[in-house]
């Protein structure tokens, strides 16, 4: 298929008519049928059935989209970066980022980032730990940013700092002076679970479990920032991390440390055979300096 006639099947498919697909892409009407008429014969296939007056995908139609939304996402990308490289010498990165980074210190090391390089854009997209692997080799971010990534010969990784777990609590669940809670503390507490999280999800199961420490668990989330919610409307009491725990307090809700304390790595990631470009190096410099200021000063807090 040639470029033209991916974005004409695009089109047609994610706008559902022939007229609107047209619209999308500034042309006519009969252009666009034109152009799907000769795919459809130059590929053997039919791909669009008409059903009471509506363009209907068909099976070959469903199975093909898969693939030219991917293309057609890369070649978005693509036209991107050459805009900014012909605009102002700058670039486009993309970024891969679980959704607890993206929270505050994504955010904040991009303005920063941008407050030197006006010229630099980005793509911002929440992955679980399980997607960071395939996100990269599958190009839809250059970097990835996550806690304790399993090795893997294609992965490179850069430890950014070591971070701690949380214990979130609704208010008054434990003395308001304290500022950690051990994991007995929590023996036959209601919880929301995060074992399905990621590493920091396992880390908090794994600790409770040689602990001997029995919990009730309520719910099983996958994301941190669903478990803080829950705990912030009194459902029970969750092991998160730090960064998490920080960004979304709230008055109905206290935070304390676990002691002795429990450690997880938070690291930048990209693939072995394509080496980070000097942007890409000076962007994952500025992130370490936000999540390390972080850490340090929720660590003494």
């Amino acid at each position: 298929m040639r470029l033209r006639q991916i974005e004409v099947f695009h089109a047609v498919y994610s706008n559902g008519s022939i007229s609107a697909a047209a619209r999308s892409l500034s042309v006519s009407q009969p252009s666009v049928s034109k152009v799907l008429r000769h795919t459809e014969v130059q590929l053997g296939l039919t791909l669009f059935q008409l059903s009471r007056g509506r363009l209907v995908p068909t099976d070959e139609a469903h199975a093909m989209f898969k693939e030219v939304d991917d293309a057609m996402r890369r070649i978005g990308s693509l036209r991107q970066t050459v805009r900014n490289l012909a605009g102002a010498g700058a670039g486009h990165l993309r970024l891969g980022v679980v959704p607890s980074l993206g929270l505050d210190v994504m955010p904040a090391a991009v303005a920063d980032f941008r407050g030197k390089q006006r010229g630099v854009t980005f793509s911002v997209q929440t992955l679980h730990h399980n997607d960071m692997l395939r996100s990269l080799y599958e190009r839809e971010c250059d970097l990835a940013f996550g806690y304790d990534p399993l090795p893997h010969p294609r992965l490179a990784m850069r430890k950014l700092a070591a971070a701690e777990l949380r214990v979130l609590a609704p208010k008054g669940t434990f003395d308001a002076r304290r500022k950690s809670v051990t994991l007995a503390d929590l023996q036959g507490r209601d919880m929301i679970g995060v074992s399905g999280s990621g590493p920091v999800g396992v880390l908090a199961a794994t600790a409770l479990e040689r602990a001997e420490v029995a919990t009730h668990e309520i719910a099983s989330v996958g994301t941190y920032y669903v478990a803080a919610a829950l705990v912030r409307h009194g459902c029970g009491v969750s092991m998160v991390d730090e960064f998490t725990a920080h960004a979304i307090e709230t008055r109905g809700m206290d935070v304390y440390g676990v002691s002795p304390p429990l450690l997880f790595g938070v690291y930048a990631a990209w693939l072995e055979d394509r080496p980070l470009s000097a942007l890409s190096t000076r962007f994952v410099k500025c992130v370490e300096r936000h999540v390390r200021s972080r850490v340090r000063r929720l660590q003494g807090a």
